[in-house]
């Protein structure tokens, strides 16, 4: 592919994933599976700057005074100091390449805006969030929002079913990774960024690790879970942190995995039966009482804006009422199975207020028969550790803070 033919695919790109819900690796993935021509340097390129727009999209479009995928490419290479007549000359209709350059885009790009961009753009998120997220970051917000805009780094748990943390360690660092411990999660290690290639590997295959946020990893020991206790996952999706509940449990007691979604669900069993994870059942409709009830609830998943940054751009006012009434609606089933004495653990990857503390205060509003506990106070019992940053009578992780993606942890007691 050219250089402007590899623009041309780019636009394309972001023009189908506006009307798509596709996670975008795998819109990507689908769009060169139909374009065999292009080389693995072509696909890298493109999906580069396809990312490249989304974290930037909104410093994009303010430099361009236009959003559309065609203003954020201009921009794009404009924000690598692409003089203008070779932007010109990659904009000329030839080539596979993109339509030439109107008169008002040539204008715009020899005239760019001046003058101090507003928050959102600075921060390079939708404009319709400041307020929920000044409320949740206050002075902070600025360097929390870029600090969600880097690249995440790669977290895996250790499977203590399986294997120690300092054996995983030493035989990735024998291959080559660089892989250290986390900082708070006493099964969890940390490898930079782009770090590629773990899944192929003969520890992955063996069930020694999963891939999993240390914030996450986090949410399921604040469950303080232990063996033979009957712990139900109410939004189970994919098992990831019932497998961390499995090894918690010491493979001892019964967890339930429960999900809308029967292919979510069908993946379960596979990841359990390599993770050596015997204790775990898949029920679409659960029935019963359980020890610990987790929800880790459907949200705007965004905590998770620096691993899939094209999800702020596809959030919307209705969008975030749908799921809190959502949220809402799975924390009352979730509170009918909770034995007495037991606990109610609500957990998102959302930075959001409404969709964290705003649930909690309405869920106990209309539940008195549950009451919050300290997640600190959880936490130091059931590690003996100090707590991680964010963590007091709720968990709250962030990539500035914290060092992870950005998490929310509240802990219900029944007391009736």
């Amino acid at each position: 592919m050219t250089p402007a033919a590899r623009l041309q695919a780019v636009i394309e790109l972001l023009e189908g994933m506006a009307v798509s819900a596709m996670p975008a690796d795998r819109y990507i993935r689908d769009y060169f599976r139909a374009r065999r021509y292009a080389g693995s340097k072509d696909r890298a390129a493109v999906a580069e700057r396809v990312f490249q727009v989304f974290r930037h999209r909104a410093s994009y479009g303010w430099c361009m005074g236009e959003e559309s995928p065609r203003a954020w490419v201009i921009a794009s290479l404009l924000a690598e100091n692409l003089p203008a007549d070779e932007i010109a000359a990659l904009f000329a209709g030839s080539g596979y390449g993109p339509a030439p350059l109107s008169a008002a885009e040539q204008r715009t790009i020899e005239h760019p805006p001046a003058g101090a961009p507003p928050l959102p753009v600075q921060g390079e998120f939708p404009a319709f969030l400041e307020a929920e997220l000044t409320e949740r970051f206050g002075s902070d917000l600025l360097a929390e929002m870029q600090a969600l805009n880097a690249r995440a780094p790669v977290d895996l748990r250790v499977n203590t079913l399986k294997a120690t943390r300092e054996d995983v360690l030493a035989a990735l660092q024998a291959e080559g990774y660089a892989a250290e411990p986390t900082c708070h999660s006493p099964f969890g290690i940390r490898l930079p960024a782009g770090s590629s290639g773990l899944e192929r590997t003969a520890l992955f295959a063996s069930g020694a690790f999963e891939f999993q946020d240390e914030a996450a990893q986090i949410a399921a020991i604040l469950c303080d879970t232990a063996p033979s206790m009957a712990v139900l996952d109410l939004a189970a999706g994919a098992g990831g942190k019932a497998l961390a509940l499995a090894a918690a449990m010491a493979n001892r007691g019964v967890i339930v995995a429960s999900d809308v979604s029967p292919a979510r669900l069908a993946q379960i069993g596979p990841r359990a039966a390599r993770a050596g994870a015997a204790v775990i059942a898949t029920e679409r409709e659960p029935k019963g009482v359980f020890d610990r009830v987790l929800l880790d609830a459907p949200c705007s998943g965004s905590g998770t804006w620096r691993r899939q940054p094209e999800q702020k751009w596809r959030l919307t006012p209705a969008r975030l009422s749908e799921l809190t009434a959502l949220q809402d609606r799975l924390l009352d089933r979730a509170a009918a199975h909770v034995a007495p004495g037991g606990r109610l653990i609500y957990a998102t990857c959302s930075l959001l207020p409404q969709e964290n503390e705003g649930r909690i205060a309405a869920f106990l509003d209309r539940a008195p028969a549950f009451a919050a506990m300290s997640a600190e106070a959880v936490w130091r019992r059931a590690t003996g550790a100090a707590p991680p940053p964010g963590m007091g009578e709720v968990f709250r992780g962030s990539p500035h803070a914290s060092g992870m993606d950005g998490f929310f942890t509240a802990i219900l007691a029944r007391t009736e």
